[in-house]
């Protein structure tokens, strides 16, 4: 063990010192290391005296190091219970005497022997140990000869023996030990009320007081700890009282040291005090007497008595009887508190009663102690009211800082302690610090300690009160206010007592020190105090107190002026209470004071606003206050600190201020929802009454004063909206009592007052709507109600219309237009906000709107429609069902109202809402309940109808399936059928505006939702709305005046009124009804677009059809372009929508075309621009018929198609002339027929009707002499009769079916000209509409049929002929050019491959075919010759246009040499002469002319016969790479070998004639020619079938024919002579093309291989 191995060093230790001078104790040391090592434990050591001897014996020798050691080996044998019992009194011999001795170590070591002795199983059992013991310490305290530090230990050591002994009669006697000691004295912490708390918490250690009267369990019998205990406190109460201890054999002790003493032992086992009797006794007779002697101060004080630190300690010590004893004597205790109190009342030393006051101070702050006191004398009859006493000395210590001198010193000294305190250091004075200022800190220091002890009585009531309410005595003030007469709580009753009795006295105390001090931290204290004695009372009931606490604390949360001060009004029977009155523009300046003021009355209004009442008001006029200074740009607060130099307003803490106040104003009345309902109500009372009183002064007032009292009316205003939107979970007890101050106030006769009442109301309104209960009101009510939710919604109804009536009542009692202005306003922000939360309130809000429609006003009827908007736009949904129809009526009146035209437009645009919204409902309504609409009548609008339903997203129809009322089919068709009604009304109206509106809209409903209607409603739809709109808007447009009508009247100017401008097509009534026609006859075409063919299928459609067409043929005669066009677009509308789906019948059709037929017939003197305009749009129509119903064309129709069109055409080429002499071009009705012929190609069922349309559009080109009959007859005898459908055409004058042929006699005869002149049609010329017309003609024509093709082929080309001779008369025109190009699109794109494709089709013969061709010849022959590379003469063509002449030239040479002469025609031989002939013609002109004439000929001239003449090179030549050779291709190329050799000849010996008659030099033409010639013969190779046509000699042939080479040029044999002559000529350019000539022909004959020596 680590003990016995200390033990052992020691034991070797103590054996080294004494080796010399003391061998014996040496040898013992020895002899006891041999013995401890048979030693194991302890408890051994203690049965074996060896061990301990030894150390006696080195502590007996007297030396210092010896007993050093000694002392020190005996403490460590004694802590670790090594030492018997026994051998104490011995131990304490040797301590006696070596207290004797000089040495302070040894002093040291014999005082700490002692103390382990006390604490370890040594301690003293018999009163000789104990005493003796004590006597050690005693009489090293009291020796001369002891140092400081000695007696310092002494003291410390006797204390703590003490304390041991009586720890030791506790344990003896069996006491309480978890209740046993109050720790002495408490210290203090930063503030009263962590003092208070303190208290409390160590006084619960305490246990339960007994009260006076009740008899508290004694024990008379100790035990012999007890009798120690009790020897030692008689023998320290004597030395305190300066006698002798008897039983410590002490004669005399320092006084303050054994009161210090008694001190500790009275305030540290209370438990013995009160459980002991002899303990009682002696404390009742000794020590209270002693006490009681020693605070006597009616005699001078000598002596020791006389110190303060002895007076402390005797103040202290009767501190202690009165907390810890005074139950038990009551009598010591009431004398002892009474001789406190007087003492503050006698001219004693500052330092003595500031001691009292500490005394003073720690009864009031320690709550146990101070309830004790107040109940064992306040309470009882018999005994002195000391604590009433208390307070009141306090309260005077306060009051006399009034009357001093140094007053403000010593009040800024106090603020300097609260605040020193508040940061947890003592506050103190400087060392140098004068006599004056100790004076005014000791007199701070009383007032503080006076302040305190107030402050602490105040807490202890609130702890006390608190204490109470948790033990249910009292209730919470967060349960609901409920007064009671009177409580029976003990705890209750003694709160109550004490209110009463001291309130008035803190009241007067705490407001003076409060009004006179500014340092921070006391008046945070002070109001402490307040909040805390405040709710106190709150919760005690004590209104009183209540108010006047109130009132005092309101004084301070703002600095009035001094005007204002003066007004302060008197609250009976407590103080005077502010007047919150605080002039807007005076300057007013929050100091810290005032704003930690506030701060406590928002705390005490939070804790009590169930408590409050009536005494609401005294919190809100300064609440009302305070909001007009957080609003007033004059308001600021004031720094902590006046040292500290301002910052500027930006920065400084002022805004966080005022932030913060502003914070807690509003959230003490968000708080609302926390208190009871009768708490609200006295909160909404109070703000009332201040509203109230301020309006009534605001209305007898004036300037400033008026301001201020509205603005604590816009406060009172203000809280109570905040309140009610708080409050909403149960806002029905609080509703009325809200809405009826908003009433009145807006019955004011202020304006702002009015406004704000208004903004009130909409708030509020929009408040209750938009809480919980009605968002799960909404849901609740679409689905089942149970009992519960029956009762619910009965609750919530009532709440809805009580909410919604206030505004119904307001606009029908006021005469004010603001004001019920302001209602509508309030009334279109509930719709737009929470509209669909209504269900029960809607009757009320339509009867109100439909009273502002009759309004005169402009502004409330502007209103009132946009509450209606919202109402049909997104409220219909929750609207019951029984009210829609009052929504419609309520639309109707605003559509007719006169007084804004714009609300009549919008109106009725919302009429097209309901009925969307009504169709809906039918969409989604029971099954059950539907009749048979047209979706299931007719598959194509069903299938419509599907896919625009697959558009609409599942949510969105579930949306509408939730939300639909649920309406049955007849009240949906009664709907319908008023919004018909109305809109047919509103039709009619005078206003050109909104009947078109209202026509739109009918037509558009039906249209929209006319697939979701029956029958039996279109039927009624037809013949009572739509027909009769059309009947009454006829007639109106026929009857109404056609005079000029002047705008509306803007304003004058110069005297004159001045009127707004009127476009030209609508300054007539009749052009206003004309445009209302227009957008009928519109809406029936969009209804028979969608329905036609459910329309068809009712009842006497067909006579409303014939009605329309008669209207249609009227209108375009008769009536206006606009409504002509219309009823153009009515109709066709119908042929475009359904005759490509097959749903228009053929009557429809017919009687459509007759209808067309006959306007075109009617039409002869209908002229002018309207007629023209009128015209196009029939024939477009005619154009989108076909297009549309081909397939429901036969002959006839297309023949009456065609005849309508011929008509249209002969009327416009009649009016044609001055219009194209006028603007150089066709009209605009013929350029429409351009537009729609390419549209008429006849289908194959009626492909014999190509021959009848293209023979009809020949006629308007021009003609020859040559009759086109003639050419007929030609045709049907070159045709095979039985294979051609042609032939089958029948040109009677009755068709099959009766209708008469379109082909007038007139037409059919052919017509006289000129061939070179242009056609004229009964007299009127055709230039330019041929011009537009070929073109057309050609696409046309191409795209016919095969046989029919065919057939027109000759007449065709013999019409594109015709139009290319017209440029010698008009070179500039464009007739000649679009024939051209039309002529060699025919022949390139279409004939050549007509011929390769359908040459072996039996139904087309060779005379057909060769009629053709001869045709073909005859065209390029005459054009070729007589108009291809001419000098044309003509000044108004640019270069550009000649280039391009001459390109449209050489095109069409291409064509034939290209095209036609290349390809395996079919063409009879004499046709491909010609046709080689007429190149040769035109290649002759350079040759064949003078030689003066072709230095005249333009270049083009020149080109245009050489190129002729490279045609003929190419097509003699023969390219064996081509493979394109045929036998077509062999006859044509013999055929051209001949022409191109004889032309080629011919151009050589021209030359030759030309250079010998070497006049003048040759034209370049001439040169260029002959060079051309010669090249081209070098080049040119033939065929050997060509070369067989040549004129050469049979030898030479077979010659030739045995030469495998294939490229021969046999044709320069023909050639041979010629070239001969041309060896001769001048050029030498010509000299050599003539020797390559001549060296080919010697290669030819294989010359060239023979050699001179051969």
């Amino acid at each position: 063990m680590a003990f016995m191995a200390v033990l052992e060093s020691d034991l070797r230790a103590l054996s080294s010192e004494a080796r010399r001078r003391y061998p014996a104790v040496k040898d013992g040391a020895e002899h006891a290391i041999l013995k401890l090592r048979s030693l194991s434990s302890p408890s051994e050591i203690a049965h074996n005296e060896d061990i301990l001897r030894i150390f006696l014996m080195a502590c007996e020798v007297r030396t210092v190091k010896l007993s050093v050691i000694g002392l020190s080996c005996l403490q460590k044998l004694i802590s670790h219970d090594a030492v018997a019992p026994s051998a104490l009194k011995e131990i304490l011999s040797t301590l006696k005497d070596h207290a004797e001795m000089a040495d302070e170590s040894v002093q040291l070591k014999t005082l700490q022997t002692i103390l382990i002795i006390f604490q370890s199983r040594l301690h003293p059992e018999n009163e000789e140990n104990m005493a003796q013991a004590l006597y050690i310490c005693l009489r090293l305290l009291e020796n001369n000869r002891s140092s400081d530090s000695v007696r310092n230990t002494a003291a410390a050591t006797f204390r703590q023996a003490v304390a041991l002994i009586f720890d030791h009669v506790v344990h003896a006697e069996a006491l309480p030990v978890e209740k046993f000691g109050s720790g002495g004295h408490i210290s203090r912490s930063s503030s009263v009320t962590g003092d208070v708390s303190r208290s409390m918490n160590h006084s619960e250690l305490l246990g339960n007081e007994p009260v006076s009267g009740e008899k508290s369990l004694t024990r008379g019998i100790l035990t012999n700890a007890g009798n120690f205990g009790l020897r030692l406190l008689e023998d320290l109460t004597a030395l305190a009282a300066g006698g002798s201890a008897i039983w410590l054999h002490v004669k005399s002790l320092q006084r303050i040291f054994a009161l210090d003493i008694l001190e500790f032992i009275l305030s540290n086992y209370a438990v013995i005090f009160k459980t002991l009797g002899p303990y009682e006794q002696v404390m009742r007779h000794q020590i209270c007497s002693l006490l009681m002697t020693s605070l006597r101060t009616n005699a001078e004080i000598e002596g020791e008595a006389g110190e303060p630190s002895f007076r402390r300690l005797v103040l202290r010590s009767v501190a202690h009887i009165i907390r810890l004893y005074s139950s038990s004597l009551i009598t010591e205790c009431e004398v002892f508190l009474s001789m406190l109190v007087k003492v503050t009342f006698l001219d004693l030393p500052l330092w003595h009663r500031i001691l009292v006051l500490e005394i003073l101070r720690g009864f009031c702050v320690e709550a146990r102690t101070l309830k004790i006191l107040f109940q064992n004398f306040d309470l009882h009859p018999k005994n002195t009211n000391v604590v009433e006493g208390m307070v009141k000395a306090l309260a005077r210590v306060v009051s006399n800082v009034q009357v001093q001198e140094t007053s403000e010193e010593s009040l800024a000294a106090v603020a300097g302690m609260f605040s020193s305190k508040a940061k947890g250091i003592e506050w103190s004075l400087d060392n140098d610090a004068s006599n004056a200022a100790v004076l005014v800190a000791s007199e701070a220091h009383a007032i503080t300690l006076a302040v305190e002890g107030l402050l602490g009585v105040v807490f202890t009531v609130a702890t006390l009160t608190d204490e109470a309410v948790d033990v249910g005595e009292l209730e919470s003030p967060r349960s609901e206010y409920d007064p009671v007469s009177k409580f029976t709580g003990k705890t209750a009753v003694l709160c109550v007592a004490m209110v009463d009795s001291l309130w008035l006295t803190i009241l007067d105390a705490l407001s003076l020190i409060l009004s006179r001090s500014q340092g921070e931290a006391i008046v945070l204290e002070i109001l402490k105090g307040y909040q805390a004695f405040t709710q106190a009372c709150g919760v005690l009931h004590a209104v009183e107190p209540l108010n006047s606490f109130l009132a005092s604390l309101c004084k301070f949360t703002i600095n009035f002026p001094n005007e204002a001060e003066k007004k302060s009004a008197v609250l009976s029977p407590g103080p005077k209470r502010p007047e919150s009155l605080v002039e807007p523009r005076e300057s007013v300046v929050l100091t810290p004071k005032n704003v930690q003021a506030l701060r406590t009355l928002f705390n005490i209004a939070h804790r009590l606003h169930n408590v409050l009442g009536p005494s609401w008001v005294l919190v809100l006029e300064t609440l009302a206050a305070l909001d007009r200074a957080i609003h007033s740009p004059h308001a600021t607060t004031q720094e902590i600190s006046t040292a500290v130099q301002k910052l500027p307003r930006e920065s400084s803490g002022q805004y966080s201020d005022f932030s913060i106040l502003s914070s807690l104003n509003s959230q003490l009345f968000e708080s609302s929802a926390l208190m009871h309902i009768s708490a609200v109500k006295s909160l909404l009372s109070a703000l009332c009454q201040l509203s109230q009183q301020c309006m009534t002064e605001a209305s007898s007032g004036f300037g400033p004063a008026v301001s201020q009292k509205i603005g604590s009316i816009s406060f009172s205003v203000e809280r109570m909206i905040s309140i009610l939107v708080n409050n909403l979970h149960r806002v029905e007890p609080l509703w009325d009592q809200v809405v009826s101050h908003f009433l009145d106030l807006a019955d004011n006769s202020n304006q702002h007052l009015r406004n704000m009442a208004l903004d009130a109301l909409d708030q509020s309104i929009c408040a209750v709507l938009g809480s919980e209960q009605f968002q799960d009101y909404v849901p609740s009510r679409l689905n089942g109600t149970s009992d519960d939710m029956e009762t619910r919604h009965k609750e919530l109804r009532l709440l809805e219309c009580s909410v919604i009536s206030p505004l119904r009542v307001l606009y029908f009692s006021t005469q004010s237009a603001d004001v019920r202005a302001g209602c509508l306003k309030i009334l279109l922000h509930v719709l737009e906000r929470h509209g669909e939360k209504l269900y029960y309130s809607w009757p009320d809000i339509l009867e109100t709107l439909r009273s502002v429609a009759d309004a005169p006003e402009k502004d409330l009827v502007a209103l009132g429609f946009q509450s209606l908007r919202v109402i049909m736009n997104d409220g219909l949904t929750s609207i019951p069902t029984e009210c829609l129809n009052v929504c419609v009526d309520v639309t109707g009146a605003y559509s007719a109202q006169k007084t804004e035209l714009n609300i009549s437009l919008t109106a009725i645009g919302l009429l097209w809402t309901t009925t969307d919204f009504i169709v809906k409902g039918l969409l989604h309504g029971p099954p059950e309940e539907k009749e048979t609409s047209i979706l299931d009548e007719h598959p194509i609008l069903r299938q419509l109808d599907g896919e625009l339903k697959e558009e609409q997203t599942p949510e969105a129809t579930d949306k509408v399936n939730d939300q639909a009322p649920t309406v049955n089919i007849i009240d949906r068709d009664k709907l319908l059928f008023s919004v018909f009604s109305l809109l047919q009304r509103l039709g009619a109206d005078e206003r050109p505006e909104v009947r078109n509106a209202a026509v739109r809209t009918l037509f558009q409903t039906l249209g929209s939702h006319g697939q979701k209607l029956s029958k039996s409603m279109w039927e009624d739809c037809l013949w009572n709305y739509v027909f009769p709109a059309l009947d009454r808007s006829s007639h109106m447009a026929a009857t109404s005046s056609k005079d000029e009508s002047q705008g509306k009247e803007l304003g004058t100017r110069g005297g004159k009124a001045v009127h707004m401008l009127i476009h030209h097509s609508r300054n007539t009534v009749q052009k206003q009804w004309d445009e209302t026609l227009v957008l009928v006859l519109g809406g029936i075409a969009r209804l028979l677009r969608s329905f036609f063919p459910f329309l068809s299928s009712l009842s006497n459609f067909w006579s409303g059809w014939e009605s329309l067409l008669l209207f249609v043929k009227n209108s375009i005669l008769n009536g206006s372009k606009e409504v002509a066009i219309a009823g153009i677009n009515c109709l066709q509308t119908t042929v475009h929508s359904h005759c490509l789906k097959g749903n228009l019948p053929m009557p429809y059709l017919i009687s459509i075309l007759g209808a067309y037929k006959h306007v075109i017939q009617k039409s002869t003197n209908y002229t002018g621009n309207a007629a023209s305009k009128v015209k196009q749009e029939i024939l477009h129509g005619l154009g989108e018929l076909y297009v549309q119903a081909q397939r429901m064309f036969d002959d006839q129709m297309f023949s009456q198609l065609i005849g309508i069109i011929d008509l249209a055409i002969k009327q416009a080429i009649t009016t044609n002339e001055n219009f194209e002499s006028e603007f150089g071009h066709v009209s605009p009705v013929l350029r429409t027929v351009l537009e729609i012929l390419p549209l008429l190609h006849p289908t194959e069922l009626i492909s014999s009707m190509w021959l009848v349309l293209l023979r009809e559009l020949l006629q308007y080109l021009p003609r020859s002499d040559s009759s086109l009959q003639k050419n007929d007859e030609e045709v049907k005898q070159a045709s095979i009769t039985d294979n051609v459908p042609g032939n089958n055409i029948k040109r009677k004058d009755e068709m099959p079916n009766g209708t008469a042929s379109i082909f007038p006699k007139e037409a059919e005869a052919p017509p006289q000209g000129s061939g070179s002149t242009i056609t004229v049609l009964g007299g009127i010329p055709s230039y330019a509409f041929a011009e537009k017309l070929v073109p057309v003609l050609i696409d046309l024509f191409l795209h016919a049929a095969a046989v029919e093709k065919y057939i027109i082929f000759p007449e065709i080309i013999q019409s594109l002929g015709r139009c290319m001779t017209t440029r010698r008369d008009n070179p500039d025109g464009s007739l000649w050019r679009v024939a051209v190009e039309g002529f060699n699109r025919v022949l390139a794109d279409d004939f050549c491959k007509f011929t390769g494709n359908f040459g072996p089709d039996s139904r087309i013969n060779r005379p057909m075919r060769t009629r053709v061709w001869k045709e073909i010849a005859d065209v390029y022959e005459i054009f070729l010759v007589g108009y291809c590379g001419r000098a044309i003469p003509s000044n108004s063509l640019s270069a550009e246009a000649l280039k391009a002449d001459e390109a449209l030239e050489m095109t069409i040479l291409h064509v034939l040499g290209d095209k036609i002469l290349k390809s395996p025609i079919d063409a009879p031989v004499d046709i491909v002469e010609r046709l080689v002939s007429t190149m040769d013609r035109c290649a002759s002109r350079t040759c064949s002319l003078p030689i003066e004439t072709v230095e005249l000929m333009p270049f083009h001239c020149s080109r245009f016969s050489l190129a002729c003449l490279q045609k003929l090179f190419f097509l003699s030549s023969y390219d064996n790479e081509a493979g394109d050779w045929s036998s077509t291709r062999s006859e044509v190329s013999k055929i051209s070998i001949r022409v191109l050799l004889t032309r080629c000849e011919y151009t050589m010996n021209r030359f030759l004639m030309d250079e010998e008659l070497g006049e003048r030099p040759l034209p370049s033409a001439r040169l260029e020619e002959i060079f051309y010639v010669l090249q081209e013969l070098a080049h040119l190779r033939i065929h050997p079938e060509t070369a067989s046509v040549l004129p050469l000699h049979p030898n030479l042939k077979s010659v030739l024919a045995d030469k495998e080479d294939h490229k021969k040029c046999p044709h320069l044999f023909v050639l041979f002579p010629t070239f001969c002559d041309l060896v001769i000529t001048r050029e030498a350019r010509v000299r050599e093309l003539v020797q390559v000539l001549l060296r080919l022909i010697t290669r030819e004959l294989s010359l060239e291989k023979v050699g001179i020596a051969s």
